[in-house]
């Protein structure tokens, strides 16, 4: 079904019951992109004047207006072990959420939609994942029942068929990270170290333009201590940092300081909202042309988009010439929080009436 040309839309206030994935609190204290993304959309639909259930792990931490808590404590010490906790919290989601109480559900988990059926109510799906393989044919299985929201354009065109109805590119708070206009010659590459990600691309990167290198993220299961064990810990040196996995704070000085943001993925990854993040920091960033890097850096106006190492060294080298004052205009424009939440507004509004 396609809704993005259909209806007018009906201005009244909506009941949206809102499932997040059970294994992080929302929002998130560290780790955790799709968890910060759901908390920001909570909140900015309550602003916008919805009224909100939120299905989730841990304490409260939202504006939603009815919470509820389905395991005390994020159970993220099963993640990748059990698959029980997203069944539980697809079960106790259908339960807080019957078709009288809400006009449509938005499930961010991986379990809820198998549900949706099961309701006379519409339930939307961001899909934060991958589309192909296995995963693309789940979403083909669920045969209409869910109503697919896609993070960027490259996401959809490796699925076509899927039952999409709408395109939001994920958003961060602009307003929280800091303007510098005054950067350092630092390279700043901010990640999860697996070789799709490409810290060991970035680390050639910035050997071969001068650069110091500052890396930063996630190093926690056996696959990413065996990469960075071969692959990161021989260079690291005066001229290769890794200062561990940062938090909100330090993420955001580090990439306000830097003079770009190495970016070098090596897949075709749906939405990298560290891009984002760096924009608003005034940050321009340097990546190459996979997934949703071509939508979300401006060629030579925010960044560069580069399609080989040598590209990359001379973009590395030529990020002087990036305004960051522009960065930081095109991240208030097309990643700001109130975009993503009127992009899903719109997206819940021509759903409704074409549902009508």
């Amino acid at each position: 079904m396609s809704l993005e040309t259909e209806g007018a839309l009906t201005p009244v206030p909506m009941r949206i019951g809102v499932v997040a994935p059970p294994w992080y609190r929302i929002p998130p204290s560290a780790y955790g992109g799709t968890e910060a993304v759901v908390a920001a959309l909570v909140d900015q639909l309550v602003a916008r004047g919805h009224h909100v259930t939120l299905v989730a792990s841990g304490p409260p931490g939202t504006a939603a207006q009815r919470y509820v808590r389905v395991f005390d404590e994020p159970p993220s010490d099963l993640l990748g072990i059990s698959i029980a906790p997203e069944l539980i919290q697809a079960l106790e989601s259908r339960r807080a959420l019957p078709d009288e109480d809400v006009d449509l559900v938005h499930d961010h988990s991986a379990a809820g939609p198998l549900l949706a059926g099961a309701s006379t109510r519409p339930t939307v799906v961001t899909v934060h994942g991958t589309v192909d393989g296995i995963n693309g044919d789940l979403l083909r299985r669920l045969d209409g029942s869910v109503h697919l929201v896609a993070i960027s354009d490259a996401q959809r065109r490796l699925a076509p068929d899927l039952n999409w109805v709408g395109t939001v590119h994920n958003a961060v708070d602009v307003a929280s990270f800091p303007l510098r206009r005054d950067k350092s010659d630092d390279v700043v590459w901010l990640g999860r170290f697996s070789p799709d990600k490409g810290a060991h691309v970035a680390i050639e990167v910035a050997a071969r333009a001068g650069r110091r290198l500052i890396l930063a993220g996630k190093l926690n299961d056996a696959a990413e201590r065996s990469y960075f064990s071969e692959e990161i810990r021989p260079s690291l040196g005066p001229r290769v940092r890794y200062v561990g996995e940062v938090d909100a704070a330090q993420k955001r000085e580090l990439l306000a300081g830097a003079s770009c943001l190495l970016f070098p993925i090596q897949w075709d990854e749906p939405f990298g909202m560290v891009m984002a993040e760096a924009l608003a920091c005034g940050t321009p960033v340097v990546s190459t042309p996979r997934g949703s890097v071509p939508e979300v850096v401006r060629h030579g106006e925010t960044g560069f988009v580069c399609g080989s190492v040598d590209e990359l060294v001379a973009a590395v080298m030529a990020v002087d010439s990036i305004d960051p004052d522009a960065c930081r205009a095109d991240a208030e424009a097309r990643f700001d929080l109130p975009v993503m939440g009127a992009g899903y507004e719109r997206v819940y509004r021509l759903l409704l009436d074409a549902l009508a």
